[in-house]
């Protein structure tokens, strides 16, 4: 009879317990378009990679690339620029090799510059970035670098935790660069780190073509030292509802006016987070992995973090 109960009551554990881990289409990071880009004479000519985590494929043009392309949710910090016609490739996202020969997405802070008949006319700090949603090709201008991004996917599910494999290095210093472009890098006071997070957005779009946001869940994590050795499966929770009254709150975790996404007219808007509802259905995902945490071209270069294996666990 103890047997019958004990066994009774580890299924009924099993049960209460049970998950399912689905990884995110390409996310095991094992396949990668290659995009071989020729730079514009004035810059030196040269043919730059630039790698976008994709069906495997291979591009020599000088042309958009399309996002999105086979239920791919992926789009990074590398992009195709035309400036006036004066053409450009900026990369700051890799794949490498892990030590058990898969592969892994790199992310890199780097100061990037463009040269003019060998002297440097502009530089700008560009944080490694892989996220949910598009870069919309080719790049016109870097006054507005998210006029450029169209955040989030179209998404339904409700998932408990975002997970990952993750390695990083974060440097101690106190100061990051503040390069804009428009004038020579300077020093600031900060201090930089890698920073995951994953929003579910109930959205929709007005008359006007505005479009508006509830949160309905959210789950946010900085990694603020150097973590050499692989974390595998490590988990960030996902909250549902108002969390602005949780003891570990910060304000970093609330609404950001800087994201944008196409309306249903072709134009890139503001999204308008207006508040929080866990009790609503999601719409759209939006997952952010960076190696910077802060606002475009300010950061600190040097700043390395890897990932591998992004999966959604839901509690069953």
């Amino acid at each position: 009879m103890k047997k019958i109960s004990l066994l009774f009551f580890l299924c009924l554990a099993a049960n209460i317990y049970a998950e399912r881990i689905d990884t995110i289409p390409f996310g095991d990071m094992e396949s990668w378009t290659v995009r071989y880009i020729k730079e514009s004479k004035l810059l030196g000519g040269k043919t730059k990679t630039l790698y976008a985590l994709a069906p495997t494929d291979t591009i020599r043009e000088n042309a958009p690339y399309m996002y999105g392309q086979g239920g791919n949710p992926w789009a990074t910090s590398n992009a195709y620029a035309n400036v006036i016609g004066i053409e450009k490739a900026a990369g700051t996202m890799t794949p490498e090799k892990r030590e058990d020969g898969s592969t892994c997405c790199r992310m890199d802070v780097e100061l990037l510059g463009v040269r003019v008949m060998g002297m440097i006319d502009i530089q700008v700090l560009v944080p490694g970035t892989l996220f949910t949603g598009r870069n919309l090709e080719p790049i016109t201008t870097a006054k507005d670098p998210y006029q450029n991004i169209d955040f989030g996917v179209p998404f339904t599910g409700r998932p408990s935790a975002l997970m990952f494999d993750y390695k990083c290095i974060i440097s101690p210093e106190q100061w990051v660069w503040y390069a804009k472009g428009m004038a020579k890098p300077r020093k600031q006071e900060g201090h930089d780190e890698a920073e995951a997070y994953i929003y579910l957005q109930h959205r929709w779009e007005d008359e006007k073509g505005h479009i508006h946001s509830i949160r309905v869940g959210t789950g946010y994590e900085r990694f603020t030292q150097t973590q050499e050795q692989w974390v595998n499966g490590h988990r960030i929770a996902i909250h549902y509802g108002d969390i602005t009254t949780e003891p570990w709150y910060e304000e970093y975790m609330g609404f950001k006016c800087m994201q944008r996404a196409v309306n249903s007219r072709g134009k890139v808007t503001p999204i308008i987070e207006e508040g929080w509802d866990g009790n609503l259905e999601p719409t759209h995902m939006v997952i952010m992995l960076t190696s910077g945490r802060y606002e475009a071209f300010v950061g600190h270069a040097g700043n390395t973090f890897w990932v591998d294996n992004v999966c959604l666990v839901y509690e069953e």
